[in-house]
């Protein structure tokens, strides 16, 4: 993986805003299963070499697909990679998990209203064609199987055509963590909780390695690591910390024979707009976020309700040969940061870990999370002129 040895280098934490083509195709960002295959392959392909020449005309060093291949969403794609899952009947539906319970004890009105979260009615369709709400339970009644091996074929090779004849940038996919899908998914078949969890490790297990194989960064995307906190309001912070650490194993299960220099690791707190005043603090958990077997870890750093948290780094250090990844840039506000107080977030963050153990990141991916496209890549454009003026800062050049 790429390293700061004489500038800050940058990337992101995942999607990017989607062309109308891929609109018409799939929907919104949690879109429906159901697409036009032929349609899907046509046009994808292209767009993929567009949004990766212009992620790197703008600087990002590290680069990757938009998530263009995704369908569902970042979490919800697998559900089409996965065989053996069902939609929960209407009668056996069980309450959906909720990652923003504690939130909602406080915040009653504003959920109330519609406001924030992940709850709405979106286009989302089951296999069956019937429309779901993204977080409507799934069913595993039988053995799970990965089913996906033309799919991430399909990723593999749009991200390697996109990057051919282009030198000194790094591609990368992002793929879910066992417990994040873990959080929609419902055990009918497996003996507890955690056999059930090791096989969603199994199957994704095959994905990851896919990537990895095709020499191709691995980003797992875990927000549910830091906001599974919210799901369980009974929960102690000691309670949680046992939780997260069987999640922990299970990735790293998954992960087995996938180099490490290879692997990235993004946790999050969601990227729902909302209070967030019942997250759980990054000092409960940052030890079980670092057992993650990842060279690099991708972090919230620049909103408001987790900025503060680069304090944890005055006495937490990284793994040895790790780097970090802060967002200093983010989803929760359409506000585009200035480039200055970017350069201020990264040197912040190079003075407690090492100027070259630092990426310039996102807070969480910016793809349908800002007001407008436009935005977010102002926003990318912000984080590469900070990183710039950060490396003058920290080197002098």
């Amino acid at each position: 993986m790429m390293r700061s040895t004489d500038r800050i280098i940058t990337s992101h934490a995942g999607t990017l805003p989607r062309p109308p083509e891929l609109e018409a195709i799939m929907g919104p960002l949690f879109g429906t299963q159901q697409i036009d295959e032929a349609e899907f392959k046509r046009v994808v392909p292209g767009l993929v070499r567009d949004v990766v020449r212009r992620q790197v005309d703008i600087g990002i060093d590290i680069v990757n697909d938009g998530e263009y291949g995704k369908r569902g969403g970042f979490s919800f794609y697998v559900q089409s990679r996965i065989g053996g899952l069902e939609e929960a009947p209407p009668d056996e539906a069980p309450e959906p998990h909720n990652i923003t319970a504690r939130d909602q004890k406080e915040f009653p009105g504003f959920f109330a209203a519609n406001m924030g979260g992940f709850a709405r009615m979106t286009g989302a369709q089951t296999p069956g064609g019937r429309p779901v709400r993204i977080n409507a339970p799934i069913f595993a009644r039988q053995p799970l199987t990965y089913v996906g091996q033309e799919q991430v074929q399909f990723d593999i090779a749009n991200i390697k055509a996109a990057m051919e004849g282009i030198q000194g940038h790094q591609p990368y996919l992002p793929a879910v963590a066992p417990g994040t899908i873990e959080h929609w998914l419902w055990n009918r078949y497996y003996k507890d909780d955690r056999e059930f969890l090791f096989a969603i490790a199994d199957v994704m297990h095959e994905e990851y390695k896919a990537i990895t194989d095709a020499g191709i960064v691995l980003q797992i995307d875990d927000p549910d690591l830091p906001d599974g906190w919210q799901m369980f309001p009974e929960m102690s912070v000691e309670d949680y910390r046992r939780y997260a650490q069987l999640r922990v194993e299970a990735l790293n299960h998954a992960l087995r024979d996938c180099p490490r220099e290879l692997v990235r690791l993004h946790v999050c707190w969601g990227s729902g707009h909302g209070p967030h005043k019942n997250d759980i603090d990054l000092r409960h958990i940052i030890d079980i976020i670092f057992n993650v077997k990842a060279e690099c870890y991708s972090i919230e750093a620049s909103n408001a309700r987790h900025e503060h948290e680069w304090e944890v780094f005055e006495t937490v250090k990284l793994p040895d040969g790790a780097t970090l990844m802060p967002g200093v840039i983010g989803h929760a506000t359409d506000l585009v940061e200035h480039p200055e107080l970017v350069a201020q977030r990264l040197v912040r963050y190079a003075n407690l870990v090492g100027r070259e153990n630092v990426i310039a990141g996102t807070d969480c991916g910016l793809g349908g999370r800002v007001g407008h496209a436009e935005i977010a890549w102002a926003k990318l454009e912000a984080m590469v002129e900070g990183a710039r003026i950060a490396t003058k800062k920290l080197w002098g050049r």
